[in-house]
């Protein structure tokens, strides 16, 4: 026997859990309430279970509802890559994106990008999950992530690595600190200053410790922290002076802190887009790929190359 109910009551389903709410679903979908709790009751009749759980107040999605869901959007998801060369299903749909990302590309660059694709797909929701490094590679190797930027995943077999730039690493000062009167800053002269550096479960430690193996430091950091964004506040507060890359930074015009590019030897480190490898990615998520692509040249190479001397 058939299952009997159709495409209409599975994207009616998908709007209630996007939005919470019966109402605005019923507006998302342009027909009435009535006509939306109509398809849900379809769906649940067919399949033979309750998915919601109503109250006057609230809608949520019982234990059943939960366990269905990703697969009814897998299943949207699947049609509409399967329509994506015949019409642009992405500018009248509702749906999401989760992207894994390295703190310093979360804060810097991405937020240009959300505003624009926000501005054109104002029906799909963006998720950013803005962790280190390794959690970045683990969110998409496991689902959690349609997609990541980071500048670990290359020698994975299970991901795909688009670079996207290389940038270098440059000695962040304040702008009162000796360093900033420099043109260029050996690592050996960095280490000669109080300095804070990125703790052991960091990606950039790591790739500077592979890097620096005859540059010690003759002194430990005066503080460790998780992220480059956490460090360049204590560095503006006066507590020394830190190794970031140079998307890191703000702005060259910013009142407190400015950056010396560090030299002998001179470290990189190659950012990308991380994605899973055979897995094609939803329109959503695609167009927000490619988004990135458009915006690289114009956006993350600027700020790569504003340090640069």
């Amino acid at each position: 026997m058939g299952v009997n109910f159709d495409l209409n009551d599975l994207q009616a389903f998908r709007a209630v859990v996007e939005l919470g709410s019966f109402r605005k679903a019923a507006e998302a979908v342009n027909i009435s309430q009535p006509a939306l709790s109509r398809r849900i009751e379809k769906l649940e009749a067919a399949l033979g279970v309750r998915l919601f759980e109503r109250t006057t107040r609230s809608v949520t999605l019982t234990t059943v509802g939960r366990v269905f869901a990703p697969s009814a959007e897998q299943l949207l998801d699947d049609l509409d890559v399967a329509l994506l060369g015949i019409r642009d299903v992405s500018t009248s749909r509702l749906g999401h994106v989760t992207i894994a990302c390295v703190p310093s590309v979360a804060y810097y660059f991405l937020p240009s990008v959300v505003a624009a694709y926000h501005s054109r797909y104002p029906r799909i929701r963006v998720k950013l999950l803005d962790s280190s490094a390794n959690e970045v590679l683990g969110s998409v190797i496991s689902g959690e992530a349609d997609f990541g930027v980071s500048f670990m995943g290359s020698q994975e077999p299970e991901v795909e690595f688009k670079v996207l730039l290389q940038e270098r690493f440059v000695a962040a000062c304040r702008r009162d600190h000796p360093l900033a009167r420099k043109t260029r800053v050996s690592w050996s002269e960095l280490y000669e200053h109080e300095y804070v550096s990125v703790d052991k479960t960091s990606g950039n430690r790591l790739l500077l410790d592979q890097a620096l193996t005859t540059v010690a430091p003759r002194k430990p950091s005066v503080c460790e922290t998780r992220h480059v964004t956490t460090m360049l506040g204590l560095i503006e507060a006066g507590l020394g002076v830190a190794a970031v890359p140079s998307m890191a930074m703000p702005m060259r015009d910013h009142p407190i802190l400015t950056s010396v590019p560090l030299v002998d030897p001179v470290v990189t480190r190659r950012v990308g887009i991380v994605s899973r490898r055979g897995r094609p990615l939803a329109p959503a998520a695609q167009q927000f790929y490619q988004m990135i692509l458009d915006t690289k040249r114009s956006g993350m190479a600027r700020a790569a190359k504003k340090t640069s001397k």
